[in-house]
């Protein structure tokens, strides 16, 4: 394994590290001006729009792409590339047109889409026109469990009809969404997994409802399309519109939820880069009882630990990253459950320490800091639970401990 950045990575990194440092930096607080300033919580502000073009015309676009549609970069290549998006998560993403959930839904109508979808959907949502978002969880089941999924896509005809309640449907607030692509039920006599399926809904659908949007501890996402609760009532759609076929549901969902995993993954790490950038610089320009809170213990040791950490979690990142670009998402599992959970916990950790030294500050909407800590308290949620991925690395440490051929760790002495 071999995670020196290769001369295109090098280059890019450093253009983006350029325009994070030179726009999207600067641009954070016109950012959250015109935010406050707008009529519509849901509206775009004219800043992203500005940043988009600048980054498009730079070639800095669709970087997470690995195919013709993209950069073509691989997962090693675009990690460090996606750890600096994440130091400004409710900004930098969307500028380069590498914010989910249209990530994962662009992956999918690449994959799996016919032409006929992809020239209508993910055509607009490469150009950043559109935005999309993603339908799965629900309020009445347990959705880490993606085979408890109710809402049920019946065939009636040429066309396929929709019931159910969905919720967290990330992006479907924005004015700009466009396109629903649902996860429901088509045979429920079928095999646990093939039960379910995926159809692309589009958002003006008769008997699509979208309701409300879901606050996150407080906060409404607004500009990035909220996590709305939507209602289907027989929302029907052509039969065409189904993705990649019937069954198909569960192993498409999969097939999503890998790539998400790692870019929240990759995100993570550069919050917490972020919070420790801050907290660094705030604890040496403010004293107490006579000497500077760097000087203290408890703080240099918050530092330090912070650093170790986030060195081990890009270097298991990074290992992830090269697995699914060798072996394939199926074969870094594994590692993908493991950088879901570490990362997170990461996150969670130094944004924590760095609200703890700001004092009152850290808590207020002066500083990034309140955000962060919301957004990374829902990363230990978002595509699975922790708790779910823990299973996962436990169950294969158990079943590799059962395959293996000698019992030398609980052999007598």
């Amino acid at each position: 394994m071999d995670f020196a950045p290769d001369v295109q990575t090098a280059g890019l990194r450093e253009e983006v590290e350029r325009f994070f440092a030179e726009r999207i930096l600067p641009a954070e607080h016109i950012f959250e001006e015109q935010i406050a300033a707008g009529d519509d919580p849901w509206a775009t502000p004219p800043i992203m729009e500005e940043l988009k073009a600048q980054a498009r015309e730079a070639g800095l676009w669709n970087l997470f792409l690995p195919d013709e549609n993209g950069a073509g970069l691989t997962n090693l290549q675009y990690a460090p590339l996606c750890e600096i998006m994440g130091r400004s998560p409710f900004l930098a993403p969307e500028v380069f047109n590498c914010s989910a959930p249209d990530t994962g839904n662009m992956e999918l109508l690449s994959q799996f889409g016919t032409a006929e979808q992809k020239e209508r959907w993910l055509a607009p949502l490469l150009d950043g026109r559109t935005r999309s978002a993603f339908s799965m969880t629900e309020p009445h089941v347990a959705s880490s469990d993606a085979t408890n999924i109710a809402t049920r896509i019946r065939r009636d005809g040429d066309e396929y009809a929709i019931d159910g309640i969905k919720w967290f449907t990330s992006g479907a607030m924005s004015p700009r969404c466009e396109l629903l692509i649902v996860m429901g039920v088509t045979d429920p006599e079928a095999d646990r997994h093939r039960q379910q399926s995926m159809i692309l809904v589009p958002v003006d659908t008769p008997g699509v409802d979208v309701r409300r949007s879901m606050h996150v501890l407080g906060y409404l996402d607004g500009p990035h399309g909220g996590h709305a609760e939507v209602v289907y009532e027989d929302a029907r759609v052509p039969a065409s519109y189904i993705l990649g076929g019937e069954g198909e549901g569960f192993a498409i969902a999969q097939a999503r939820l890998g790539p998400g995993r790692i870019h929240h993954a990759m995100r993570a790490i550069g919050v917490a880069e972020r919070a420790l950038a801050m907290m660094v610089e705030r604890v040496q320009g403010r004293s107490t009882f006579g000497s500077p809170l760097v000087d203290k213990g408890v703080i240099r040791q918050w530092i330090a630990d912070a650093r170790m950490e986030i060195e081990q979690a890009r270097l298991l990142v990074l290992k992830t990253a090269w697995l699914m670009d060798t072996v394939g998402k199926k074969g870094a599992r594994i590692e993908i459950s493991a950088i879901k959970v570490v990362t997170a916990e990461l996150a969670s950790r130094v944004v924590d320490h760095a609200v703890q030294a700001f004092g009152a500050a850290g808590v207020t909407q002066d500083f990034i800091l309140a955000e962060l800590t919301a957004h990374a308290r829902i990363l230990r949620i978002v595509d699975g639970p922790d708790e779910v991925h823990r299973e996962t690395v436990a169950r294969r440490e158990v079943a590799a401990s059962r395959d293996a051929a000698t019992t030398y760790a609980v052999a007598p002495r």
